[in-house]
């Protein structure tokens, strides 16, 4: 390994330990109490805040509670239920494709596979690896969302862009053990600290190990 190399990874790994102490509650924002419930969160996150998921599911999962009531939803009703969400229509279409493929080759039960939950509508591999990770405990890759993609660029630990970059790189740095968490970690902090616009860099518990890659700094 390249001295470079290995110098990355320490930092990396000086980066996790303070992440967990500062963040000792960080977890998965979306409210949920299944599988099913969080896979009908995540596809319904796109593009949306958590907050206003768990507004809209909050009244979802008293009508739908399992895959077959997805899978016979009226369409108009189930797009005006999560009219709020955003993308309402083609969201509704995958939550409704989602039900039916899951009873149609799972027996109404959401897959513990990573291959298997890509291929359900409206699922990515963002989305299965928040399912698995979250609902399951199984470290399938590290979740990439705009805060995680955002970070890990300033903190030096990818060069990349893209959410599929940004993991691949991430996957090489980051302990398995702490993959799932990873993603958690960062999200609290860009929620709290390392904003898209302003950071607050001087309050950073990371800044003795952050290069500040493309923060412009206002005074």
């Amino acid at each position: 390994m390249k001295a470079s190399s290995r110098a990355l990874k320490h930092r990396t790994t000086t980066i996790i330990e303070k992440l967990k102490l500062y963040y000792p509650d960080a977890h998965c924002a979306l409210t949920h109490s299944n599988p099913l419930e969080l896979l009908v969160a995540t596809i319904l996150s796109a593009q949306c805040t958590d907050e206003r998921v768990n507004q809209v599911t909050k009244n979802l999962f008293r009508v739908y509670r399992s895959a077959s009531d997805y899978a016979s939803a009226d369409i108009n009703k189930l797009e005006e239920q999560i009219r709020p969400t955003g993308f309402f229509r083609s969201k509704a279409r995958s939550l409704k494709g989602t039900g039916k493929k899951l009873v149609a080759d799972y027996k109404g039960q959401v897959p513990r596979d990573i291959d298997a939950l890509t291929e359900l509508p409206g699922v990515g591999r963002k989305t299965a690896n928040v399912v698995l990770g979250n609902a399951f405990n199984i470290a399938s890759g590290i979740v990439v969302d705009t805060h995680v993609k955002r970070i890990a660029y300033r903190l030096g630990l990818t060069r990349h862009k893209t959410p599929e970059q940004v993991e691949s790189d991430l996957l090489q740095l980051v302990p398995k053990e702490d993959w799932i968490m990873f993603s958690h970690w960062l999200i609290f902090h860009g929620r709290q600290l390392c904003k898209a616009r302003r950071p607050l860099c001087s309050k950073c518990p990371l800044e003795g190990e952050c290069p500040k890659k493309g923060v412009v700094l206002t005074h």
